[in-house]
């Protein structure tokens, strides 16, 4: 007799299994539905930029991919002041100017004080060629600190030079970012006399 009562407690655990499986399968179809979507368009948008000649655009310098802990202060790293004979006409006008650069962390600050020597020299080079008309305007300032910046990752791989858009629109290749230790320059005083 006792059989007939285990019988009966047998039979409800398949109906409950049922309805979870029925779930399980719901939200497994909406998960690839939801991750083929996101992929088709994001393959639909890579494909058009590849049609249309243009590379994966980088970042501007400054926001380069950079993950920063928020709970973490950034890291500075100061240049000694330069005074720099600019490259007007007489060789009469000087810019003195204080450079701070900002780090990832501080292991690369470490990285990069080893280097400090090759691009003070390479910022020295950069002011000497610019006149007091350029640097004295906003997009001067801003353009010496794009070159401060690629001038900064030439000691770690990077390079100074700048593609031409003709030799960019032929070759139909993906712009591969990397990492560079120094992601800011600023300016901590910039007198031109």
């Amino acid at each position: 007799m006792s059989a007939k009562p285990e019988a009966a407690d047998a039979a409800p655990p398949p109906a409950k299994s049922k309805k979870m499986l029925i779930i399980i399968v719901a939200a497994v179809l909406v998960l690839v539905l939801g991750g083929g979507g996101a992929f088709f368009f994001i393959s639909k948008k890579n494909a058009a930029a590849e049609e249309g000649g243009e590379e994966a655009a980088p970042p501007p310098p400054k926001a380069a991919a950079v993950q920063v802990d928020p709970k973490a202060a950034p890291v500075y790293l100061p240049m000694d002041p330069m005074v720099v004979n600019l490259s007007d006409p007489g060789g009469e006008r000087v810019a003195q100017i204080g450079i701070t650069l900002e780090v990832i962390d501080a292991k690369a600050s470490d990285t990069v004080k080893a280097y400090l020597p090759t691009i003070r020299s390479s910022v020295l080079m950069l002011i000497s060629q610019r006149t007091a008309d350029e640097l004295l305007k906003a997009e001067g300032k801003e353009k010496l600190v794009e070159d401060i910046l690629k001038a900064t990752s030439v000691p770690f791989g990077g390079s100074m030079d700048d593609e031409d858009e003709s030799t960019t629109k032929k070759k139909k290749k993906r712009v591969v970012q990397v990492q560079y230790p120094v992601t800011g320059v600023l300016f901590s005083s910039f007198i031109v006399q």
